[in-house]
C-alpha cells in the first residue's frame, strides 16, 4: 500500500472514531434507544468498525479482509444518504421531529463526507466488491435487525414521535403508516439495497478492469 493510502485510512479511522465518541457522549438519550434510534448512527458505527479492520489489515495485525461487511457498510451508507436527503428535501418533518437540521459539521459528516470516505476505501483502495453472497447476507441481517429493533423495541417503549397510526418509531412518517404500509416500505428499501450492491459491484468490476495487475491492499 502506498503512503498516501495509509494516511487516508488513518484520517478515515480517526474521523469515524471521533464522531462515534461524540455520538455516545453528546447524543440524545431522551428516548429509549438513545442515539441508536437512527439507521444513520448504525451506519456510522459500522463505518468505524470497517475502518478499524482496514487499519488492522494495513498494519499487519490481521489478514482477514472483511469484504462482506465492508461492502454491506458501503451500501447501508448509500441508503442513509439517499433516503435522508430525499426525505429531507421533500419535507424536513419526515425525518426530524422539529424539521431542523442538526449542527452543519455533524450533518455533513454523517450524510455526506463520512459515507464518501468509506466508499472510496471500499471501492478504490480495498476493492471489496468481489463476491456478492456475503455482502447480501450482511445486508439482510443488518436491515432485519434494524426493523426488528424499531418495531419491537423502539415503538413499544417510546411515546414520541406521534403519528396518526402509531408512535415511537424513529422516523416521524413511519408513524403515519399501517403495519402493511411499513412492511412495504421496509421491503422496498431492502430491494434498493440490492440495486445499490449491484451498482457498487459493477463500478468495482470496471475499476479492476482498468487497473488490472495492481493488487488491492
Amino acid at each position: 500500500m502506498t503512503g498516501y493510502a495509509r494516511i487516508f485510512r488513518w484520517i478515515v479511522f480517526l474521523l469515524a472514531a471521533a464522531y462515534c465518541l461524540r455520538t455516545l457522549v453528546f447524543g440524545s438519550y431522551e428516548h429509549f434507544g438513545g442515539p441508536f434510534w437512527y439507521l444513520t448512527h448504525w451506519a456510522l458505527f459500522m463505518s468505524f468498525f470497517a475502518a478499524s479492520r482496514m487499519m488492522a489489515l494495513v498494519e499487519g495485525r490481521s489478514t482477514r479482509r472483511w469484504d462482506g461487511f465492508v461492502c454491506a457498510t458501503a451500501v447501508i451508507n448509500a441508503m442513509v444518504v439517499f433516503m435522508y436527503w430525499r426525505l429531507f428535501l421533500e419535507d424536513p418533518n419526515l425525518v426530524s421531529t422539529d424539521g431542523e437540521l442538526g449542527p452543519l459539521y455533524l450533518e455533513l459528516y454523517l450524510h455526506a463526507l463520512g459515507p464518501l470516505l468509506q466508499w472510496i476505501d471500499a471501492v478504490f483502495i480495498h476493492r471489496s466488491f468481489r463476491k456478492l453472497g456475503a455482502p447480501l447476507m450482511w445486508l439482510f441481517g443488518v436491515i432485519a435487525a434494524y426493523v426488528l429493533w424499531a418495531e419491537l423495541a423502539l415503538q413499544p417503549m417510546n411515546d414520541t414521535p406521534m403519528g396518526s397510526v402509531t408512535s415511537g418509531l424513529p422516523y416521524p412518517f413511519l408513524n403515519d403508516l399501517e403495519l402493511v404500509g411499513r412492511s412495504v416500505f421496509y421491503g422496498s428499501n431492502f430491494a434498493v439495497s440490492i440495486v445499490l450492491l449491484v451498482g457498487f459491484a459493477g463500478l468495482a468490476w470496471m475499476i479492476r478492469r482498468l487497473t488490472r495487475g495492481q493488487e488491492a491492499p
